[in-house]
């Protein structure tokens, strides 16, 4: 049985005790004064008050007892285990030895496959399991409880190397649960050389910047460097602050002409004795952090003062934050720094990347207009396999589409041609450019020459070019 629902039967018995007590006291008094009364029991107004006031206290006690189970219960109610107010009171008030982190990482797909009664088993199930893997291993007591959403936080006075063996060993064996695939993701750490919160933002930050391997893990960033979280919080702070960026420009090449007239950015985060920080390390924190529109606003500043530099007609394509392009305060920052500049806007390019559709499709439709009338071409990335690009393309004109990876990689398949050869004739009837990425070899270039690719991007295509390499090549 779960710590939880041992906590949780121990309080409620106590919580009956404490609202039962009294009941019995009150109805031990009564029947005192009935036996005292020399006539048999008549409705006299000392025992209708009696009465009146015994449904009174039953009711108050009954209210209370219900009051008190629903706004105080230690536990989740789908899964058993702690709930999250709970758990953190818990960790807060008993630091563990070590705390881990388990993700389901695919629950939103569960979630849009399943119905909720299915997912609430599904989770109730990997609790139970996990609970009885770590009792398997002697790891007694384990405090385990939900986090947030699809994370769950696991608790345990043993050492990490002990609790890490028993999570990658059951994220094996349980792979499917009531016949639904799971994918896990999973980090541990000593849970007491930080506060609680920034010890679970550093697990969560690591399940998404390292992968998981059975035999030799590779190491995070953090662990390269020898870094707590609030020094990468720091460090990464400090770099946006100072615009340490690292560029890379990758090639587009026209498949017409046969020219490289249009260049994918990629930054990287470049502080001083730290190497390079990649973006899926540092994008999480300066969203937690609240920069991510300066980080954008910045990104998007260097470009422009970079393109009057090169005298050839290029342009660039690169990624801004869909939480920054909604933003009206970036909007008017962008745009009057852009009519500042002597940059024909047509040269910039923002992809647009979300595996979701926007909840305010209108407003947001609204807002790509009017970054379009300023002359910015937009381009939608991974094209084709999200449902919210598809349901873009219905309500938006886009100047540029890049097909997902997998389109290229599986050319030999003859349903993926099929579907990119389809995707292609669409979007060259609705006048739109298209870019396929991820070309390595000739014989894909080949091909997506013949199926009608308008662009192709690759290391068969061309090698990345630092910004001081652009400049020599274009100036």
């Amino acid at each position: 049985m779960l710590l939880s629902e041992l906590e949780e039967r121990e309080r409620r018995f106590k919580l009956a005790l404490r609202a039962g007590l009294p009941v019995l006291l009150l109805i031990g008094l009564i029947l005192s004064s009935v036996l005292r009364q020399e006539e048999s029991m008549q409705f006299l107004t000392d025992n209708i008050l009696l009465i009146v006031g015994i449904i009174f206290i039953t009711i108050y006690f009954i209210y209370f007892i219900l009051d008190e189970h629903i706004e105080k219960t230690l536990i989740d109610q789908a899964t058993s285990c702690f709930n999250q107010k709970t758990l953190l009171e818990r960790l807060k008030k008993n630091r563990p030895q070590t705390l881990a982190l388990l993700s389901i990482k695919n629950l939103p797909t569960i979630n849009a496959n399943y119905g909720l009664t299915e997912i609430d088993m599904v989770l109730h199930t990997i609790i139970e399991k996990l609970n009885s893997a770590l009792e398997q291993e002697t790891l007694q007591r384990a405090l385990i409880g939900k986090h947030y959403g699809s994370e769950f936080i696991v608790a345990v006075d043993s050492p990490k190397e002990s609790v890490e063996a028993v999570l990658r060993q059951f994220v094996q064996d349980y792979k499917s649960v009531n016949a639904i695939e799971i994918d896990y993701g999973f980090s541990v750490t000593g849970g007491r050389e930080e506060s609680v919160e920034k010890t679970i933002l550093y697990l969560r930050d690591r399940i998404y910047t390292k992968e998981e391997q059975e035999s030799k893990p590779k190491e995070s960033f953090l662990e390269k460097q020898n870094l707590k979280v609030s020094e990468l919080e720091v460090c990464i702070v400090d770099a946006v602050e100072k615009h340490q960026f690292g560029f890379s420009f990758r090639p587009l090449l026209n498949v017409k002409t046969q020219a490289y007239d249009i260049y994918e950015v990629a930054v990287t985060l470049t502080p001083p004795n730290q190497g390079k920080i990649l973006p899926r390390v540092y994008l999480p924190i300066i969203n937690r952090l609240g920069l991510g529109r300066k980080y954008d606003l910045e990104i998007v500043k260097h470009l422009i003062d970079l393109l009057p530099q090169v005298d050839a007609p290029l342009s660039l394509t690169f990624n801004l934050s869909p939480f920054s392009l909604r933003d009206s305060g970036f909007q008017a920052q962008l745009f009057a720094y852009l009519e500042q500049s002597s940059v024909d806007p047509s040269r910039l390019i923002v992809e647009l990347y979300e595996r979701k559709t926007h909840h305010n499709l209108k407003g947001y439709l609204k807002t790509l207009n009017a970054i379009r009338a300023k002359g910015i071409r937009i381009c939608i990335d991974n094209f084709g396999t999200s449902s919210a690009s598809m349901e873009y393309m219905k309500h938006f004109k886009f100047d540029m589409v890049q097909f997902d990876r997998d389109f290229v990689t599986n050319l030999e398949d003859t349903t993926t041609q099929a579907m990119l050869e389809s995707l292609i004739r669409m979007s060259k009837e609705l006048q739109i450019t298209t870019v396929a990425k991820w070309v390595d070899k000739e014989s894909q270039k080949e091909r997506l020459t013949g199926l009608g690719i308008d662009y192709l991007q690759g290391f068969g295509i061309g090698k990345p070019l630092n910004e001081h390499s652009l400049l020599q090549q274009y100036n």
